[in-house]
């Protein structure tokens, strides 16, 4: 649910900055991904949702999900260069089979290349209330 990378150079300007050793130089990521998940366990209102992220980032994602008037939820990506965690919300517009839905997701903590991400971005998508399947599509920009 995130999006690709494009990593600034480190130039002596990086040293005379004062950052020093250990530093290392921000990276931008940005882009559309998507993410289709599909319900692998439902637990009262919480639902769980795995699937493949494709696009700018590639990898699997996993969902915790709260269904009502208002989704939240919490999220992990994993990719082969470290995992993205965060929380959102959206409102569901519409009626009937699928919804389509708006919000935002905030993005909280990474490990491996993504150690140091953080930021906000837009995301949205479509709900199959019968399957409980979500397609999502996140658009931003991130620094890590």
């Amino acid at each position: 649910m995130l999006i690709g990378a494009s990593s600034a150079p480190i130039s002596a300007n990086t040293w005379a900055s004062g950052r020093g050793p250990g530093a290392h130089a921000a990276r931008i990521l940005s882009g559309t991904a998507t993410a289709h998940l599909h319900l692998v366990k439902v637990d009262g209102s919480r639902l769980i949702e795995v699937g493949p992220v494709s696009g700018a980032l590639v990898g699997s994602a996993r969902a915790e999900l709260k269904t009502g008037a208002v989704l939240k939820g919490s999220f992990t990506i994993t990719t082969p260069r470290g995992s993205i965690t965060g929380h959102g919300q959206a409102n569901p517009h519409g009626s009937g089979r699928y919804q389509s839905f708006s919000g935002w997701f905030l993005v909280s903590s990474g490990t491996g290349r993504y150690a140091h991400i953080s930021g906000r971005a837009g995301l949205y998508g479509v709900f199959d209330v019968r399957t409980d399947a979500l397609v999502i599509q996140t658009t931003g920009k991130f620094s890590y």
